[in-house]
């Protein structure tokens, strides 16, 4: 079965003008161009759209899913797979923000009393579930199982006033490590060092130099991790890695 780009567009959903976007940046191209210069999608392209709206789901950018979808070993089912069961761990995350909210309701329509801890344990279970989807094999790997389910539980057992503390702290680090980077402030380096090391407090249960240093180093081998601290600005993975490096003894 062959679509032109308008029925294409009406069979996916994705609009045409889409598209054509799709193939400018060599994501999706036709199958062939007809004799009247309309773009003819096939089977292949019916397939990689697919996989392609998949993928958005799971809030990948297009030129990642380009790059999941070009690569020589791309297979499409053990690509299936894995977008079963992250989506199915969306769904779990979403249910289980339901139940927060049905609780906080009963708690307000006085039905079921909330602590203080309740009211923000699913949101805690949603960040670990986030960080083990993303990262959970490389730090377990790296730490192993019972440092990084300690780590975790010290993250569940923590106050909503040390979860503030710990949001303040990374937003002090990143604020400094802006300035390090643009003015070179190498003042700062130390400051920014303490507030990194305070930061991990947070959720490590004993820290290690030689831990620190191996989780800097990953800041710039990983690119998930470097996406993470240069969503702030280009060059912070790097330049947080050569303080850690220098500082961490």
């Amino acid at each position: 079965m062959e679509y032109t780009i308008k029925k294409f567009a009406q069979l996916s959903g994705v609009s045409a003008r889409t598209l054509r976007y799709y193939d400018e940046i060599d994501l999706l191209k036709p199958a062939r161009i007809n004799s009247a210069g309309y773009r003819i999608y096939g089977a292949k392209e019916v397939e990689r759209l697919q996989q392609i709206l998949f993928y958005r789901q799971l809030d990948l950018q297009l030129a990642e899913i380009k790059n999941i979808l070009d690569a020589p070993d791309f297979d499409v089912e053990q690509a299936l797979n894995d977008q079963w069961q992250q989506l199915s761990q969306k769904k779990a995350d979403i249910e289980r923000l339901l139940t927060a909210v049905e609780q906080t309701l009963d708690h307000y329509q006085g039905e079921k009393k909330m602590s203080d801890q309740e009211k923000f344990m699913a949101f805690k279970k949603q960040k670990i579930t986030e960080n083990e989807s993303k990262y959970g094999a490389e730090i377990r790997t790296k730490y192993g199982e019972k440092t990084i389910d300690a780590s975790n539980q010290r993250f569940l057992n923590s106050t909503a006033a040390q979860l503030q503390e710990k949001a303040t702290t990374e937003q002090q680090l990143f604020e400094k490590l802006q300035a390090y980077v643009q003015n070179t402030q190498s003042d700062l380096a130390k400051e920014i060092f303490d507030l990194h090391k305070q930061w991990l407090s947070y959720t490590w249960t004993s820290y290690s130099a030689e831990a620190h240093r191996g989780l800097g180093l990953m800041y710039v081998s990983d690119e998930r991790f470097t996406r993470y601290y240069d969503r702030h600005f280009v060059g912070a993975a790097r330049a947080l890695n050569d303080i850690i490096q220098q500082f961490a003894h």
